[in-house]
């Protein structure tokens, strides 16, 4: 009986240590904190108490309304909607540092006579083919090309700097949106890297070449180049169960919703991606100069225009894609400078997976895998893995599972920010939260400040992520991009985004997890009506 007496007493004992060790003394530690670092916040300080400006976050007040100095209550009502106000307020007012040559990925002397090389250069080869298919007997449609150095799409390339593929208030990007979906396209072709195949793609392999995925570069009327993706999913179907994620769909509209909720996340790391109606006939079949993409066309017993990809193993008709007849939707994105003038590397994301039917990396079975990762360059220092964490974040917000490798501009080195390049695997499942696509949230316990501050914004309701979403997606000509799940969906995951952030704050604390980002806001948030006039 004794015996037992002490067992209850020792395990009573253990029992309260945890709770004192793990709760009573973190909120004691929080509460010190608090009054310690609390400082009063004036109008021009957007600043909050403690860690550098965030408030102490409570698991109860993370949606509910506070004080105006974290963005979470309603704006004025100007008649704003809820997407201007997002964008006039204070948070997507950062004063950026100084941005000079060095922090520039291009100057204009240098981009202007690259362009003028390619145009010359286009020039003498439309000369030489136009005198070749008419000694052959091949029709070509010819229009008429006009470099313009002024173009929207010149200017997107020379906003590009260190912190982003383009700023807030860039008047280029709208402009550009509109040109891609209505602009008389010029020439199609292959993209380079179903170029690089070469038709020679090996069936046995599990995870197919980039390349064997329907997908043509576009050259416009004003040299702007595009890459376009067709319609191969309808909008209300979601992947089957049994598909592994590196067998999926490519899905035009997921782009076009990747390309959305990155610029209403403030990461601006997706080029322009827009929506259209593509003539597969007059727009591509008839402005093609390669006569291998000639090949891939025929009629449908349905009289539709239908192309497949240059693959053996899918130069089938069942791959094929068909206009109706001709018309076929697709998502349109604007090419990035090219490799010779702006370098990129590729660089394999630490949290890829296995892309076996089987295996698994070291990350899926070891919960410790990001203590290591923090010893490894260029981990171990700077804002990559922090950059690494906002990829996992927006991955996770449109379903990615395909995350294998990522992207930068060699010329800005470590600190550069991440490229979120093909998302077109996004937005495959409504009703399934992927959480390990978080591994890197909830492995590593670190976030942006500023990343946690505008996803605590998006989830008020006067700025709910699937409003501002649906809102920003109905200017494209191929509305709607997303259906109502999907939409639900994002507000629903990124709760368990700030959940996965509490959990680590409540286990090591607000100091260790939150990194301060940025300093103050600009003088003057920019108003509604000065936003109205940019869009």
């Amino acid at each position: 009986m004794r015996r037992d007496r002490l067992f209850l007493a020792a395990t009573l004992t253990a029992i309260f240590s945890a709770d004192l060790y793990f709760i009573l003394l973190p909120k004691l530690r929080s509460v010190g904190l608090k009054s310690e670092h609390f400082c009063p916040c004036g109008p021009n300080n957007y600043t909050l108490p403690m860690h550098g400006g965030l408030a102490t976050p409570q698991l109860s007040n993370w949606t509910s309304v506070s004080s105006p100095l974290d963005g979470t209550t309603s704006g004025p009502d100007d008649g704003a909607s809820k997407l201007e106000r997002l964008f006039s307020h204070p948070l997507y007012n950062i004063e950026t540092p100084g941005i000079g040559p060095e922090e520039r990925l291009l100057l204009a002397e240098q981009l202007m006579e690259y362009y003028r090389r390619k145009v010359s250069r286009w020039e003498r080869h439309m000369k030489i083919y136009s005198e070749a298919a008419a000694v052959s007997n091949i029709t070509l449609t010819e229009h008429q090309v006009t470099y313009d150095p002024n173009a929207s799409w010149v200017k997107f390339h020379l906003g590009i700097n260190r912190y982003a593929l383009y700023s807030r208030v860039n008047p280029a990007i709208p402009k550009l949106l509109k040109e891609m979906q209505g602009m008389t396209v010029i020439s199609a072709d292959y993209t380079q890297d179903e170029k690089a195949l070469k038709g020679a793609c090996d069936c046995t392999q599990v995870v197919k070449p980039s390349g064997h995925h329907l997908k043509l570069a576009l050259k416009m009327q004003n040299f702007a180049k595009v890459m376009f993706k067709p319609m191969r999913q309808q909008r209300d179907e979601e992947t089957p169960e049994d598909f592994f994620y590196f067998v999926d769909f490519q899905r035009h509209n997921a782009e076009i919703a990747a390309f959305h909720l990155d610029r209403v996340l403030d990461f601006r790391r997706v080029p322009p991606v827009s929506g259209r109606l593509v003539n597969v006939t007059g727009e591509v079949l008839q402005v093609t100069h390669n006569e291998d993409l000639r090949g891939v066309f025929f009629t449908s017993p349905a009289n539709n225009t239908c192309f497949f990809a240059k693959c053996l193993y899918v130069c089938k008709t069942e791959y094929a894609v068909c206009g109706g007849p001709d018309l076929l939707e697709g998502s349109l994105s604007a090419y990035l400078p090219g490799l010779s003038i702006a370098p990129r590397i590729s660089i394999p994301n630490p949290w890829i997976r296995s892309y076996t039917f089987s295996g698994q990396e070291e990350w899926e079975v070891n919960p410790f895998f990001c203590d290591t990762i923090k010893q490894t360059y260029p981990y171990n220092s700077g804002n990559r893995l922090l950059n690494i964490i906002d990829m996992s974040i927006f991955d996770f917000l449109i379903g990615n599972m395909d995350r294998h490798h990522y992207e930068i501009f060699t010329k800005f080195g470590d600190e550069g920010f991440l490229l979120h390049l093909d998302n077109a695997r996004g937005f495959g499942k409504h009703s399934q939260d992927e959480m390990s696509i978080l591994a890197p949230l909830s492995q590593c316990c670190i976030i942006k400040r500023s990343t946690l501050m505008r996803l605590r914004l998006l989830s008020q309701r006067d700025y709910r992520l699937s409003d501002v979403m649906r809102e920003s997606l109905e200017g494209d000509p191929l509305q709607p991009i997303l259906t109502e799940p999907h939409l639900l969906a994002l507000d629903r995951r990124l709760q368990k985004v700030l959940r996965a952030v509490q959990r680590c704050i409540r286990r090591l604390g607000e100091d260790e997890v939150i990194t301060r980002d940025f300093v103050k806001s600009t003088t003057r948030p920019q108003s509604v009506t000065e936003m109205r006039e940019v869009r």
